[in-house]
């Protein structure tokens, strides 16, 4: 296991230079600065910072000083907030946002699971019509217009939930769920699919031919391969749910990293929009790498030699 993990990470160095790279030539690309305002500074102003921060350098010098600070782990000032550091924006909202992400997943996973194996025990019946159904709804429906209908329904009218924040438990239910159903509608799915397969395979007829009740076949000998189509799944739902937490933080006014991504990007801060960028694209790294070796270890048919 720690070959298989360390040449993932091998792998990921190339990996995050060329999403850096991207995104230094796509800012670039990009119409104005980050000192472009409605009031603009004198030019005498404006020549000091292009200095200061390098602008006034070729393109391609940029590029070079922007990749070998980069590969000393220096992310530099924000241009929006020039007395703090990239880095220090990035420690204090990023465990928020991963705490969204957190209980999204989790939610997500329960309630995807729950639904998904519920289904597949008693198929085409209303225990499989109603979950499928749901899930199907889940699917059709973006966190862009979940979020809103959820405080409409839960803030506005029933008062149950705060309206904005991260400051109380109560405040954190309707982000976690919003983000959260989506996706527990596609582990639901997967879910069912999956247990429908093991559950027709012939160790599992030989399990209730020698006498093991239905609680055993399920949670001893299907579960762990009914699964596996979730577990494969986890990479890109916890990608998902990172990229759906931009839009679900901006809704319900949660100070994350999703807040500082979508301003950053509006004001051309580009130092703090390359940070968010590689500190997302390597978390993806880390939980991607989680998933396959949680499937080596619920299959023991793969193995950590091969991907």
């Amino acid at each position: 296991m720690f070959r298989f993990a360390l040449r993932r990470i091998l792998e990921t160095i190339p990996v995050l230079f060329a999403v850096a790279s991207i995104t230094f030539f796509m800012l670039k690309a990009a119409p104005g600065g980050p000192f472009d305002s409605d009031r603009d500074p004198p030019e005498s102003v404006k020549k000091k910072l292009d200095e200061f921060y390098g602008f006034d350098k070729p393109w391609y010098q940029q590029y070079f000083i922007q990749m070998r600070n980069l590969i000393r782990g220096e992310l530099g000032y924000s241009f929006k907030y020039p007395n703090r550091t990239v880095n220090g924006v990035i420690s204090e909202a990023a465990p928020v946002s991963l705490e969204l992400g957190l209980y999204a997943l989790t939610v997500s996973i329960c309630i995807g699971l729950f639904a998904g194996i519920l289904a597949s025990l008693k198929p085409n019946t209303m225990l499989d019509y109603i979950p499928s159904s749901l899930s199907m709804i889940g699917i059709c429906l973006p966190t862009f217009l979940l979020g809103p209908i959820a405080i409409l329904v839960f803030t506005l009218n029933l008062e149950w939930f705060p309206l904005a924040g991260w400051s109380t438990p109560a405040s954190k239910v309707l982000p976690a769920f919003t983000l959260g159903l989506y996706y527990a509608a596609y582990v639901a799915r997967m879910a069912r699919g999956g247990m429908r397969d093991i559950l027709n395979q012939d160790f599992i007829r030989t399990a209730r031919a020698k006498g093991a009740n239905e609680s055993r076949v399920i949670f001893r000998h299907a579960i762990k391969g009914g699964i596996m189509p979730v577990v494969s799944f986890l990479g890109p739902a916890a990608a998902g749910l990172i990229a759906g937490s931009f839009v679900i933080e901006t809704v319900f006014y949660i100070p994350g990293l999703g807040q500082h991504f979508v301003k950053s990007a509006f004001d051309r801060d580009y130092t703090m929009v390359m940070g968010v960028v590689l500190f997302f694209a390597t978390l993806i790294v880390v939980l991607n790498l989680v998933s396959d070796i949680i499937m080596v270890w619920l299959n023991p048919k793969l193995k950590f030699d091969h991907d």
